[in-house]
């Protein structure tokens, strides 16, 4: 099993964006040592008091000169905000400053109402609904492999380009429909399971009965899809499910509508909110009956990650985590690699 992070850049109490901009770069350098695959960095635009991720293709430069190896990207890029020209033309530069080495996360999301608005260029109704996004995603993927056809207005539009490398587009979403659009644009796909895990296995059914490949070699001959876990991984059952009650107890308050009391910044508060420690993650989890957030020993949690991909059919995992504590965060990445017997660099 091929094994990931996306990072949130998390801003530690009484800390800044660049403390956490430094927790993110040695989280990556971590990985690379490790043999994780890929380290994406996400795009938030809420909770900028306690999450500072929110312009990836800012960090992902910093973070690329900071390692040498590993794939750096976007997880994701909310495309229902940005011009695909404009986002196509970034990540071709990203490309040729580390060649080989890019990976372009294309998804959607709303958050806060004013906020949304105020990243918008064209504010009208529909580019707000995100109704054109099958659209703009293949726009994107044009623009950097020349799928244009000879009469189009933009077949004539250069990129700055590396020699002989094109960032990696990958389709992510949390739902069948988005499945269904990686599929039809034959790109890969990566399933948010920690934003809304119940249709998991039916999206990746989705997206290989509507794969076909790229008329213009986007993507990959065959389907190829790649699975976003909430993961916290400890030396125990019990331990690892301690500190998944920061993940647990940030959920709770978000459905509640309690953002007041966010952030959650130890275990002991998390616990707080939820009233107990949470009851470690049990096997077998059913499709459809995922939860958000999966927690474990290194062999539990091996034995979960193979469950969950093996009910989607896939062989790669990206893992999230909300853990309170900075060095509780790394060891769970060094268990989770241990897990999977990744091979260090």
């Amino acid at each position: 099993m091929d094994l990931s992070i996306v990072d949130l850049a998390p801003i530690p109490e009484g800390g800044s964006a660049t403390e956490a901009f430094d927790g993110t770069v040695e989280r990556a350098r971590q990985a690379e040592r490790l043999g994780y695959s890929r380290f994406w960095v996400a795009e938030h635009h809420d909770f900028t008091q306690s999450i500072a991720s929110t312009t990836p293709e800012a960090l992902i430069p910093h973070v690329a000169a900071k390692t040498s190896e590993i794939r750096v990207g976007s997880g994701t890029v909310l495309l229902n905000h940005y011009s695909p020209y404009k986002v196509a033309e970034t990540f071709s530069v990203l490309d040729a400053l580390a060649p080989g080495r890019i990976d372009l996360g294309l998804g959607r999301a709303t958050g806060n109402p004013t906020r949304d608005y105020a990243l918008q260029v064209d504010r009208s109704e529909r580019r707000r609904g995100g109704s054109d996004h099958r659209e703009k995603i293949d726009e994107v993927a044009k623009h950097l492999f020349d799928g244009f056809e000879h009469d189009h207005p933009f077949s004539g539009l250069d990129l700055p380009r590396a020699r002989d490398t094109v960032p990696e587009p990958w389709v992510l979403g949390s739902s069948p429909s988005s499945a269904k659009i990686a599929g039809e644009l034959g790109l890969p796909y990566c399933f948010a399971a920690f934003i809304r895990p119940e249709p998991a296995v039916r999206a990746f059914e989705e997206y290989r009965e509507h794969f076909q490949p790229s008329p213009y070699g986007a993507g990959p001959d065959e389907p190829h899809g790649m699975l976003a876990v909430n993961a916290t991984c400890a030396e125990t059952d019990d331990e690892a499910a301690r500190l998944r009650a920061t993940t647990e107890a940030s959920s709770r308050l978000l459905r509640s509508g309690r953002m007041d009391r966010l952030p959650i910044r130890s275990v002991e508060e998390a616990i707080d909110v939820l009233g107990d420690v949470p009851e470690p993650t049990r096997l077998p989890i059913e499709p459809g009956e995922w939860p958000r957030a999966v927690s474990g020993s290194p062999e539990t949690m091996q034995a979960i990650l193979e469950e969950l991909t093996d009910q989607v059919g896939v062989d790669e995992v990206i893992v999230q985590n909300q853990i309170a504590d900075p060095e509780n965060a790394l060891r769970s990445h060094e268990l989770l690699a241990d897990a999977v017997g990744l091979s260090a660099r």
